[in-house]
């Protein structure tokens, strides 16, 4: 059941990237699991994106490896909702936060970090094989 699930949404979204630049489509690799994990746990957006990100990368004839590293940078990008990971879930019970709390400082924490993240990941990881 779960490798249909998976095979069915990696060939819903596979053909959206491939027409993209390289560097935008990793940028798309890394927001699709950061949007993913404000509604799911960041292991389970993990496993459903990697086939995903593996893909679109073998069909572009680029390294495999950036991309895995932005869905793992994306999957645990999760600030601005308590759901994504469990340790946000009990402070936000135990410290009495608003669920607005996490949408005002994570949303920019979202957009720095993935900034940050899509603009070194080619620099540590090149895009293309030589």
């Amino acid at each position: 059941m779960r490798e249909a699930a998976v095979s069915l949404f990696v060939e819903t979204l596979a053909p959206a990237p491939l027409d993209l630049p390289p560097i935008v489509t990793l940028a798309v690799i890394y927001i699709l699991p950061s949007a993913l994990t404000r509604a799911v746990t960041n292991n389970a957006v993990a496993v459903m994106v990697k086939p995903l990100a593996n893909g679109v990368a073998e069909e572009l004839g680029l390294n495999p490896r950036p991309f895995v590293v932005a869905l793992m940078f994306g999957a645990s990008a999760s600030f601005a909702t308590p759901v994504g990971y469990q340790t946000k879930t009990l402070v936000y019970g135990a410290g009495n936060y608003r669920f607005g709390d996490f949408l005002r400082i994570g949303i920019p924490m979202n957009i720095i970090v993935g900034g940050s993240m899509v603009g070194a990941i080619p620099i540590f990881f090149p895009l293309y094989i030589f």
